[in-house]
């Protein structure tokens, strides 16, 4: 079975990550959630784990389904690949309202003091 692999921190899990995936859910693709495996710091107050257990309670019935699966990996530097490697780059240009969503602005409301 094949999978369509986005890769990020999710710090925290959102609408704009929410209609990412859904992307290729739409089409009757799976996807791949990999979550990089990040120090903790002001742009991620979340452990990979913590960060695993919130998408996966967030997509539970797509997981149950084996329409997702969620994985923690290690921190990257770059995606590479080779010619005819059997798979596609896609990028998705989100719509105004989605692309205003901010992580920074959401993890900001959450630690207000």
């Amino acid at each position: 079975m094949k999978y369509s692999m986005f890769i990020g921190r999710w710090q925290p899990w959102h609408d704009g990550h929410r209609w990412l995936i859904n992307q290729r859910l739409d089409e009757g693709k799976n996807v791949l959630i990999c979550i990089r495996e990040v120090s903790l710091d002001d742009k991620n107050p979340y452990n990979p784990e913590e960060v695993k257990a919130n998408i996966e309670n967030e997509l539970s019935d797509l997981i149950d389904k084996n329409k997702v699966k969620v994985i923690i990996i290690p921190d990257i530097e770059s995606v590479n690949y080779g010619r005819g490697v059997g798979y596609e780059i896609i990028e998705h240009k989100p719509p105004k309202d989605i692309g205003v969503i901010s992580a920074t602005k959401i993890r900001e409301k959450i630690f207000e003091k």
